[in-house]
């Protein structure tokens, strides 16, 4: 791979480079380590996309009875409550999707919850689509009426939160409101991948928009070259996948996401602390996703595997093992090769 284009450095570094060498310095690439700098002031400047100053929030339900909570578990289980932090392009997409398809771990965007509002007609869909619709940002106390509809349904449940919170007010807001509810956040994962490898990543990206698939032509290309492998329908390019955009990107990132990890650092240095945070390096999802793994099977052991991905691979075993005995009937049975669950 190749280094990043001298315009890209320019027009990044003097801006974000005091945010990246924090980056860098404050969450050594150990699984499991949690000691972390103390939090900066909360007085700093706004972030760039830190939302509107927060409204009175508003009170509301979800148009559902029934709580998606499974039977209690024991009070020694600890419960996995994680956020994931990385740039765009870092790869949070693809490890939370392996853990949710591997592991009964629920998924849950912000951006897919504020479409359910709007849909359902809550009173906080209401509100923000009339915001929107006006080109506003939303608040940081409507984002948390958005999030923690669901959340407070999951009370003994494991899940993964995507795209909230993204400034250090509304990282605040979450922990007072989990807090309350005796559900506070159990693991923060920072994904550290270097700007060259993510700016190589985005330029040979090409998606299929109508079903979202991602294809990359360095390591996933699609079996026709500018074709989807399912519909054959023709692939195009993500307005914002050129390196003049990705800059202003990882600027923000920076200038949004620092604060946060120094204020969740600092909480999982305290002596009584219920928050891990850990920064797992590599230059790709294939490299990062056994450390991940690691962390979450070795401190959520109630974490379990879904039980189709048990069936597949108890099946396979089985046909493996039918297969021996049909070879070693016939004199000739090779060595056995593990399978790995799928």
């Amino acid at each position: 791979m190749s280094s990043l284009p001298g315009p890209l450095y320019s027009f990044l570094r003097p801006s974000a480079s005091s945010a990246a060498s924090w980056l860098r310095t404050a969450a050594p690439a150990v699984a499991g380590s949690s000691r972390h700098a103390a939090a900066p002031a909360l007085g700093t400047r706004r972030a760039i996309s830190q939302s509107a100053a927060p409204r009175k929030a508003l009170p509301f339900s979800l148009n559902t009875t029934r709580s998606e909570t499974a039977p209690a578990q024991d009070a020694s289980s600890k419960l996995l409550r994680m956020i994931m932090f990385g740039k765009p392009g870092a790869g949070k997409g693809t490890l939370s999707g392996r853990l949710v398809k591997k592991y009964d771990i629920v998924s849950m965007s912000t951006g897919d919850l504020l479409r359910q509002h709007i849909a359902e007609k809550t009173e906080v869909g209401l509100l923000a689509e009339s915001i929107v619709a006006s080109g506003g940002l939303l608040p940081d106390d409507v984002m948390l009426k958005v999030v923690t509809s669901k959340l407070d349904l999951l009370q003994n449940r494991h899940w993964i939160l995507d795209g909230f919170p993204r400034t250090l007010g509304q990282g605040q807001l979450l922990d007072q409101h989990l807090t309350t509810k005796g559900t506070p956040l159990s693991l923060i994962v920072n994904l550290d991948v270097p700007d060259d490898v993510i700016l190589g990543r985005i330029s040979d990206r090409w998606v299929h928009l109508p079903s979202g698939r991602v294809y990359n032509l360095s390591y996933n290309p699609p079996k026709v070259a500018g074709h989807d492998d399912e519909t054959g329908e023709p692939l195009t390019k993500r307005p914002d996948d050129n390196p003049e955009i990705f800059a202003r990107r990882l600027e923000q990132f920076y200038a949004s996401t620092s604060p946060l990890l120094a204020y969740y650092g600092a909480q999982a240095a305290g002596l009584a602390a219920t928050t891990r945070l850990v920064t797992l390096s590599g230059s790709t999802s294939d490299e990062i996703w056994p450390q991940l793994e690691g962390v979450v099977r070795s401190n959520f052991p109630g974490v379990r595997e879904r039980q189709e991905v048990k069936r597949r691979s108890s099946l396979s075993d089985a046909l493996l093992a039918q297969r021996e005995r049909d070879q070693r009937a016939e004199g000739d049975a090779p060595a056995r090769i593990p399978l790995r669950n799928v």
